[in-house]
């Protein structure tokens, strides 16, 4: 209730379960329950907010007005569906706590999606029903208070391998160097021989490019880097390196800072907080942002962890491959952690696209045309457009340029 009232409409509201009390009350008032008092707004309530752990669902979808819902109710509701059911079910996603079958990385793969698979992904339909639900209020309240929220747009820099071949140390740069030979490849050996002799030329190397275009569009952008040590899946440069700390405490100058959890401390909360102190103590400051390595989220474990290691508010919540509103939402909200039946004190902010999921397209026109229909959506609702882009990417030798093409996008939607 307070997600699609407070957060996403801006009103706020107050409950009681005394007939007296809602009877008494002369201003705007709802009932959810499963028969109406009198003549008030009355929304028919699901049995799924009633209830205690995980059941088997079933999920009928409908179109109401052109936008898919389910958990349909009774003629005499003011809405055809149980907004508030539908909502928690998605926000909480309570799917992810069914059975099914993770990837090679553990994730919940996006074709189990009652989204994926009724073809509203891409829409964030629980801020769509928020706002449909108050035009209908208004029409009964019309003197109703409501403040909404303003579009906000929010960059954030994915620093998982701040550099392809220098500040590597010998070792790592020779065995690499050999590996490359081997393989004949002949681009990549000449451009490590570059780079060796003048570091300024690696190709992940973005930094000066990103700040730039921090400072023209006076972005909202976050960095997130990883501070780990050497493994299968974690291959930055070491966090003791002096080139690389002192990368990080430049881009706080400008940027907010955070941490790109490592593979390794996925489920292991000591290693997070030591990466978290590790990450604090090169900028002196507080580090309170999240992101999980290769966006894998173990819901609700994942977040029971984050909130061990006092982290505030997580940017996860998203598909790699595919673009779309994982929890159904562009606004952040606070997990309700299912199995222990309480919200977990951490955010949840809603990525709308990963640079990976637009990586097989082939021009600029059809990338943006497709983060168009995206931005479109979340600013009707005044929401939070969350773009994620990694700077290996955009240093990638690809038939794109990525540095034209994140250009491209912030320019056009970053307002």
């Amino acid at each position: 209730m307070r997600q699609v009232f407070t957060r996403i409409l801006g009103i706020e509201v107050s409950f009681t379960t005394k007939v007296e009390d809602f009877i008494k009350h002369s201003g705007a008032k709802i009932t959810y329950t499963k028969q109406p008092l009198q003549n008030e707004f009355f929304v028919r309530s699901n049995d799924l907010l009633f209830e205690s752990g995980i059941n088997d669902i079933q999920i009928n979808i409908m179109d109401w007005e052109g936008v898919p819902c389910f958990f349909t109710t009774s003629e005499n509701s003011a809405l055809p569906y149980d907004i508030f059911s539908a909502s928690f079910y998605l926000l909480s996603r309570y799917e992810e706590y069914l059975p099914h079958v993770k990837d090679i990385h553990g994730r919940f793969s996006p074709k189990d999606s009652i989204a994926y698979q009724n073809n509203f992904l891409a829409l964030p339909v629980v801020d769509i029903w928020a706002n449909k639900l108050l035009d209908r209020l208004l029409e009964r309240f019309p003197d109703m208070k409501v403040k909404k929220p303003v579009y906000s747009y929010i960059s954030i820099i994915d620093v998982t391998s701040s550099h392809c071949y220098a500040h590597r140390g010998f070792t790592r740069s020779l065995a690499g160097f050999l590996l490359d030979l081997v393989k004949f490849r002949i681009k990549r050996l000449f451009e490590r021989v570059v780079v060796w002799f003048n570091p300024s030329k690696d190709p992940y190397d973005n930094f000066e490019f990103l700040i730039q275009k921090r400072k023209e569009y006076n972005l909202n952008c976050i960095f997130f880097f990883q501070l780990a040590s050497y493994s299968t899946y974690d291959k930055n440069l070491s966090p003791n390196n002096n080139n690389f700390r002192f990368l990080i405490k430049t881009i706080a100058d400008y940027c907010k800072v955070s941490l790109a959890a490592s593979y390794s401390s996925f489920n292991d909360v000591e290693l997070l907080r030591k990466e978290k102190k590790n990450l604090a103590d090169v900028i002196n400051r507080q580090v309170e942002y999240s992101r999980m390595r290769y966006n894998r989220v173990d819901v609700p474990q994942t977040y029971r962890n984050l909130v061990d290691a006092e982290f505030t508010d997580d940017f996860t919540m998203g598909y790699t491959h595919e673009i779309g509103f994982r929890a159904g939402t562009s606004f952040p909200f606070y997990l309700y952690d299912i199995n222990m039946e309480l919200q977990q004190p951490i955010r949840v902010h809603s990525f709308a696209f990963h640079d990976y999921a637009l990586h097989e397209e082939t021009s600029l026109d059809a990338i943006l045309g497709k983060v168009r229909s995206l931005y479109q959506e979340v600013k009707k609702v005044n929401g939070e457009f969350i773009s994620v882009f990694s700077n290996e990417l955009l240093g990638t030798d690809h038939p794109l340029d990525w540095k034209e093409t994140y250009e491209a996008i912030i320019k056009n939607y970053h307002v």
